[in-house]
């Protein structure tokens, strides 16, 4: 049997590029450690609720009578709206996934200092 290449998929490839550019961001600003790792974990977990949330999926019926090529057309183009939406709101809710983070991260830094 041959070897078996196994590649990240697009979301852990920009899970971990966000990752790498926190760290570096928050290492650069001075943080310790602690602040640093928290803040990876907040958005990983944030940003994993966002990935499942954008796996759209539903089902249409079509009228009786279409052809396969038709069909076909008729997929492409819904798929091809759907496409648009997600990242539409894909850079809205990275910016969210930001502030969201940031926020959490200064309810830490509050909380450290209590």
């Amino acid at each position: 049997m041959g070897n078996i290449l196994e590649f990240p998929s697009q979301q852990a490839q920009g899970m971990a590029f966000l990752d790498r550019q926190l760290r570096q961001l928050l290492t650069e600003k001075g943080a310790d450690e602690p602040l640093i790792d928290f803040a990876a974990e907040q958005l990983t977990r944030i940003y994993s609720r966002i990935n499942e949330s954008e796996r759209y999926s539903f089902s249409v019926n079509l009228p009786d009578g279409l052809s396969e090529p038709e069909r076909d057309a008729l997929q492409l183009e819904v798929n091809a709206g759907l496409e648009g939406i997600r990242q539409e709101n894909h850079s809205l809710m990275l910016q969210l996934v930001a502030e969201l983070v940031l926020a959490e991260v200064r309810l830490f830094q509050q909380r450290r200092l209590d």
